[in-house]
């Protein structure tokens, strides 16, 4: 009994220090709460506001492209290439010259009209180029490397020619025949000229029906007397590389073909 009475002490410690370490978690300080974190009641301290410095500026954007001002190439003028009676052998070595370089210039960059032109210079015929556009608001069809130009004269015509009653009603640009006889290949067959209300902007010297046109038998000092289209409109053609047919001895006072860079259109 002495024996049972010496252990039992003992046997109560045991008992008690197994009571203490089964007490549960929130009886304990938390961990969080001893390392200096806030309660969940605690008040969230105010964050400090950014310093200008801190903040970075909003990336740029890229600049858009700016239209590029250029003339007509004098080398692709169809004036150049036009058989003259009585030409010398030079002369007409020369505007054979004229004729070949042309053809193979507009091959090269916009397409092969069917029987002109080198294979090797470019096998796709213009039509490959062929992009669907609006101009003034007016559906479109030239080519795709033509757009751009139009894009820059469209934009200055509503800056600069706002002031002008006249919208355009009709325009038309690529053809799949050529118009031309003998020699010559329009440059509506390469989609880059465009046509702008024949009715109201006739080609007086034109065969057929063209001359029919009854502003034709009106007697005028310039071409511009003779049509609709106002004169500051081929002013601003003839900025962004495009040349009026007007000055032609054609007067065809709706026709601009673009004989500018295509490559410099765009800044």
């Amino acid at each position: 009994m002495a024996a049972n009475r010496a252990v039992l002490p003992a046997f109560s410690v045991m008992l008690l220090a197994v009571a203490c370490a089964s007490k549960p978690d929130d009886a304990q300080p938390r961990a969080a709460e001893t390392a200096g974190e806030p309660s969940a009641s605690a008040a969230p301290a105010p964050s400090a506001a950014p310093t200008l410095a801190a903040i970075s500026p909003p990336p740029r954007r890229p600049a858009a492209p700016q239209c590029r001002q250029q003339p007509a190439q004098e080398f692709l003028l169809r004036k150049g290439q036009i058989a003259k009676i009585g030409a010398s052998a030079s002369e007409q070595r020369a505007i054979e010259e004229a004729r070949r370089r042309s053809i193979e210039y507009r091959t090269r960059h916009y397409g092969r009209v069917s029987g002109f032109g080198r294979r090797s210079d470019n096998r796709h015929p213009p039509s490959f180029y062929a992009q669907r556009t609006t101009f003034m608001g007016l559906p479109l069809v030239v080519n795709r490397k033509v757009v751009p130009a139009l894009a820059c004269v469209e934009a200055a015509l509503k800056r600069e020619c706002a002031a002008e009653s006249y919208r355009p009603r009709q325009v038309g640009g690529l053809r799949s025949e050529n118009t031309f006889k003998d020699y010559e290949v329009s440059n509506h067959t390469y989609g880059i000229a465009i046509d702008i209300d024949p009715q109201l902007n006739p080609c007086c010297h034109c065969v057929g029906f063209w001359a029919e046109n009854p502003v034709c038998r009106k007697k005028v000092s310039t071409p511009y007397e003779r049509m609709a289209m106002p004169k500051c409109w081929v002013e601003v053609f003839e900025r962004y590389g495009f040349h009026w047919l007007g000055h032609d001895e054609l007067e065809d006072t709706m026709h601009f073909d673009f004989l500018g860079d295509p490559d410099r259109v765009l800044e």
